[in-house]
């Protein structure tokens, strides 16, 4: 059930009311928020619903265990039991088909056959949201950040919650579960911004990106050694668009409904290709994720409290892995490896942390905006190339100057503006439209999302693309 369609506004025309009219009935109305959420999961594919239930079942128990347990040796094994329980699971749905035909080349080169099979089981939706959702709870009750719940509701609720299931953004336990003691207070709905917020993640999602995919970007991958330079370097640029619109789409809808049902989820983006560094993209960019990798695997990794090898060392092991957490390619892993690499010449070069950003004079920041842009919006050609012929013919081409002359038309040129206006729109101007919405009359406050929804869906292109993130 994708959000930008009929079947998911009569879902949600469902479940706003009972939500609320079950407010003062709290177990009531967290028990119909996990069945909500388990039939929005079901639409994919109704027998994944038993992974979802069974990794939260996994978590809850060893959460209790580790909880109980005051030796911390004992503490740390089930820790790492239940790690490798989620990462097991992870590994071998996303990931086993992938290492074995690593293996199946490696001995192949060598002159050797080895029979191993592959498994032919789709990719469970979600399964690395909801698994990084479950490894931070049994992590933070591990550090004694967050004491363990009793109740197997509330972790089938944080685990398996509608808005944030599919692709994020990733909510941390401690502040999502506290948001499920008691009533909920309708008086701290933010109205303007939950549906602003909806309406501009729709007219990103459906218009934006969904027309620069059809319209140009998925032509000039598909076959980019046909392709123009100068159409090989406007689809590096509209791909960088369409994965931010896309992607900040669905999570800006999720904070919205969320917030509608009376739930707060984090932010998980700034403006970041307005970042003067990488640095600085990683802390607007999926910042969710960004927080997490940091809390939980590069700090754990020893962050750059040992030295300068060991902190270059940690983030290159991070950024790879939070490459390859995107999918089960080499493509992944070198996008994630060229981040790293990027973070540790900043950091050899003093030019990452605050007191460098200060530093900074107005040329020497646009000059780093201008460096990020074009270093992130080039990474994004191995992200989204469908194989290393691909993206070695997208760079091959791409650089020999060969015909500039474009195929993309006035209408995905407009597209594209729009898209990049985006970043341009200064953030007071949207609290000043929330702020008007909310002194508005109940007739306008209902005319506008109406209308607006109504305007988007009959500008909108025919069938409804996926978000990307899904396959994550």
């Amino acid at each position: 059930m994708l959000f930008p369609t009929i079947e998911f506004a009569v879902f949600f025309a469902v479940v706003f009311p009972i939500t609320w009219l079950l407010n003062d009935h709290n177990t009531w109305k967290k028990l119909f928020l996990v069945a909500a959420s388990y039939y929005f999961y079901a639409f994919w594919r109704v027998d994944f619903t038993l992974l979802l239930f069974a990794s939260s079942l996994l978590n809850y128990l060893a959460a209790l265990v580790i909880g109980r347990l005051q030796s911390r040796a004992w503490r740390l094994a089930v820790l790492w039991i239940a790690v490798a329980a989620n990462l097991g699971l992870l590994g071998y749905f996303k990931y086993y088909n992938f290492f074995v035909a690593q293996l199946i080349n490696g001995f192949d080169a060598v002159g050797l056959k080895v029979d191993v099979g592959f498994i032919e089981l789709p990719l469970p939706v979600a399964i690395s949201f909801f698994t990084f959702h479950a490894l931070s709870y049994i992590i933070d009750v591990y550090r004694r950040a967050l004491k363990p719940t009793t109740s197997l509701l509330d972790i089938l609720f944080y685990i398996s919650f509608f808005p944030h299931l599919i692709a994020g953004p990733i909510v941390r336990a401690n502040k999502f579960l506290a948001q499920t003691v008691g009533r909920r207070d309708p008086a701290n709905i933010r109205l303007g911004q939950s549906v602003f917020l909806i309406i501009g993640g729709l007219f990103k999602k459906v218009i934006v990106a969904n027309y620069l995919s059809t319209g140009f970007v998925d032509g000039v991958f598909r076959d980019p050694t046909a392709a123009s330079s100068l159409d090989l370097v406007l689809g590096m640029y509209a791909y960088a668009l369409q994965i931010y619109c896309d992607f900040s789409a669905y999570t800006d809808i999720a904070i919205g409904i969320a917030n509608l049902l009376g739930y707060e989820f984090p932010q998980n983006f700034n403006y970041p290709y307005r970042a003067v560094s990488v640095q600085d993209f990683w802390r607007r960019w999926h910042m969710s994720l960004s927080s997490w990798l940091r809390d939980y695997l590069y700090i754990p990794l020893g962050g750059s409290k040992f030295g300068t090898f060991a902190t270059y060392r940690n983030i290159m092991i991070t950024m790879a892995l939070g490459g390859l957490w995107h999918g089960a390619s080499w493509a992944f892993l070198i996008w994630g490896a060229l981040h790293g690499a990027a973070l540790v010449i900043e950091r050899a070069l003093g030019l990452a942390g605050e007191a460098a950003a200060k530093q900074r004079g107005p040329l020497a920041t646009a000059f780093g905006w201008l460096v990020t842009l074009q270093f992130v919006c080039l990474a994004w050609i191995f992200f989204r190339a469908p194989s290393t012929d691909a993206w070695l013919g997208y760079f091959s081409t791409m650089f020999a100057g060969a015909r500039w002359t474009t195929t993309m038309t006035p209408f995905v040129a407009v597209i594209f503006v729009l898209g990049a206006l985006s970043h341009v729109l200064p953030p007071r101007w949207l609290e000043a439209l929330d702020k008007r919405y909310d002194r508005a009359s109940l007739p306008v406050k209902v005319a506008v999302p109406f209308v607006a929804i109504y305007l988007i869906a009959i500008a909108a292109p025919g069938g409804i693309a996926p978000f990307i993130y899904f396959q994550f």
